[in-house]
């Protein structure tokens, strides 16, 4: 029994599907990295939700990170391991624009998507948010 009334056309039911399906990949626009607060500003370890995070105080505003990482796979989806300018290994976020770099940061103390650090397991063609320096000789805050 075919209701004329509820049949769909085909270029109907292919519209429909692009937008159910454009609907479901559109979430937060959020990589998991930046989901799970990778490059969040912070003060103290506390203000880093995900576990094993600290806030890394060498750089202005904290930043929720890793420290120490050896590889990409120490990183949280999302996030590479780079050796930073000061010669310590970082987990950073992934960006393709410095907009990316910035959902939990103020406009004060945002960091700066750039390809320039060396990344350790290769650059790939990409590039990570890296924020400003504070300033101080400490690593992390617990």
């Amino acid at each position: 029994m075919n209701d004329p009334e509820l049949t769909i056309s085909a270029p109907m039911r292919r519209l429909w599907l692009l937008l159910l399906v454009s609907f479901a990949c559109s979430g937060s626009g959020q990589s998991e990295a930046n989901r799970r607060g990778v490059g969040a500003a912070c003060t103290m370890g506390s203000d880093c939700t995900e576990t094993g995070q600290a806030c890394l105080t060498a750089f202005k505003g904290g930043y929720c990170g890793v420290a120490g990482c050896l590889h990409d796979t120490d990183c949280p989806e999302g996030s590479a391991c780079v050796i930073d300018d000061n010669q310590s290994n970082y987990c950073f976020l992934i960006c393709n624009t410095k907009s990316d770099c910035n959902l939990h940061r103020s406009a004060d103390d945002e960091s700066d998507c750039t390809s320039s650090l060396t990344f350790v397991d290769g650059t790939m063609n990409r590039k990570v948010c890296r924020p400003p320096n504070s300033g101080t000789a400490d690593a992390a805050a617990i």
